[in-house]
């Protein structure tokens, strides 16, 4: 099952992609879908037959998949390539820093470039997406906890980023991080809950990471038993799940993105947020 969230003149509505129309789904939004206990069987009895009202792929807007969770959890260092290149070593515990829901725009939308900043960096991560609420989860309440999955473009502001020793400053700027396009279950990837996909990211069509998300040091079942333990995840909330090798900052000489630059992260199996780069207004 695909599901996303799109802007329509009446606001936002939870949809699931069925051929080439999507169907309202019945929810103003994923977030608030996930918030059912009956989530999927909803989801899944939808139809145009029924009633519910539909929306064409090719002119959709999508909205961020969850616009307002309620935690955006992010692990740094999880591709060991990556590590490597930042030069530093494999942790033994999972790297975690958050992002505001302030921060999440939609799979399609433009980036405008922080005016404090010539330093604004790419990272594509698969996301878990929760479907329901745990605390400290055993491996297979942290299973079941997963609704599914979707990407992230982890846009960093490298300069202020690394100001301090501490990330959140260079990762949460408002309006900036794409997610989306669809929330994916679990049931239609390779790895079903340790998803085994090709991730990749280009700018104007240039490569510039390609890695397989089967090689995370920390899978997502992991990530969520982890993240449970220190605080309770409820439907909606989000973890990404670390970015591979291939940042413009770790480069040399060192490649930012800029103003009239498009940037696709691309995950098989999920779709691709595609995103102009703009001048901030």
């Amino acid at each position: 099952m695909r599901l996303a969230t799109v802007r329509t003149p009446d606001g936002t509505r939870a949809v699931r992609l069925d051929g080439d129309q999507l169907v309202d789904v019945g929810a103003d939004d994923v977030g608030a879908l996930l918030g059912r206990p009956d989530w999927q069987q909803a989801a899944a009895a939808a139809t145009s037959a029924g009633g519910a009202a539909t929306y064409p792929v090719e002119v959709a807007d999508f909205a961020p998949v969850v616009p307002s969770p309620a935690k955006v959890v992010c692990v740094g260092h999880n591709y060991t390539n990556h590590i490597k290149e930042m030069g530093r070593e494999l942790p033994s515990y999972p790297t975690l820093f958050t992002k505001f829901a302030d921060s999440l725009i939609g799979a399609h939308d433009d980036i405008a470039k922080p005016a404090e900043t010539d330093a604004l960096d790419w990272e594509v991560e698969l996301v878990v997406v929760i479907g329901r609420e745990v605390r400290r989860a055993s491996q297979a309440q942290a299973a079941s906890a997963i609704a599914g999955f979707t990407i992230m473009n982890d846009i960093s502001v490298r300069d202020w980023q690394f100001r301090t020793v501490e990330w959140t400053q260079g990762k949460a700027w408002d309006a900036t991080t794409p997610v989306g396009p669809y929330l994916v279950t679990p049931d239609e990837l390779p790895g079903g809950l340790r998803p085994a996909l090709k991730v990749s990211t280009t700018v104007d069509g240039q490569l510039m990471q390609r890695d397989d998300s089967s090689t995370l040091l920390f899978d997502p079942v992991t990530l969520v038993q982890y993240v449970s333990t220190l605080t309770r995840l409820r439907p909606g909330d989000l973890i990404a799940t670390g970015t591979p090798a291939g940042v413009g900052h770790a480069r040399d000489p060192k490649v930012y993105l800029a103003p009239g630059q498009t940037v696709t992260t691309a995950i098989d199996g999920l779709g691709a947020c595609t995103n102009r780069i703009v001048e901030e207004a």
